[in-house]
């Protein structure tokens, strides 16, 4: 081995060995300052917790044309429904028994004047 390869090849294999310490400090000194700064995150909020953070809004998506004819046909159709559900239906027969009757009677009444008046 000549002197220039000599030399060259200690200059390398030094910085070499220089540079992978330097990278290897670097990357150490990088963790633990990670680590250090989670551990104050961590003690300081145990101290004075930090304000809960707000819940996250829903995301509204504008309807289309066809979910809006959709959503209006449930909304009547369940409308429909609950009225059906909510009527008083004993109320309703009567009612529609007295109109029944009603009319029977104006109906004969009629018929009772009509013939009152034929036979006199």
């Amino acid at each position: 081995m000549g002197f220039t390869t000599g030399l060259l090849g200690g200059f390398t294999l030094t910085t070499t060995l220089i540079y992978l310490s330097i990278t290897l400090h670097t990357r150490n000194r990088i963790q633990q300052a990670a680590l250090l700064h989670q551990q104050s995150f961590v003690l300081n909020n145990l101290v004075e917790p930090a304000p809960a953070s707000p819940e996250p809004t829903a995301r509204e998506v504008p309807a289309g044309l066809w979910e809006t004819a959709k959503d209006k046909w449930n909304s009547e159709l369940e409308r429909g429904v609950k009225r059906i559900w909510s009527t008083d239906w004993d109320g309703a027969r009567d009612q529609v028994e007295e109109g029944v009757s009603s009319v029977w009677r104006r109906t004969f009444a009629a018929a009772r004047e009509k013939a009152d008046e034929v036979t006199k």
